[in-house]
């Protein structure tokens, strides 16, 4: 289980990308949605999904989710 953020900022093609707490690209506290604990990067994508509709998993903490 790991805890997981959604980034408030978009990327410049239209994607706010989901970070575990321990990735090293994680937004600063005032940029990021703090998502819940979750066993996966697919929950914690599902869960953007209520914030945001253009969701990605990060590249380099959640890859399995990383589709763009």
């Amino acid at each position: 289980m790991a805890d997981y953020y959604v980034n408030k900022n978009a990327q410049s093609n239209g994607d706010h990308e989901v970070h575990r707490y321990d990735c090293s690209y994680l937004p600063y506290p005032e940029n990021r949605i703090y998502l819940g604990d979750f066993s996966s990067c697919h929950g914690a994508v599902q869960a953007a999904r209520k914030y945001y509709s253009q969701v990605n998993g990060c590249y380099h903490c959640s890859e399995a989710c990383h589709t763009s």
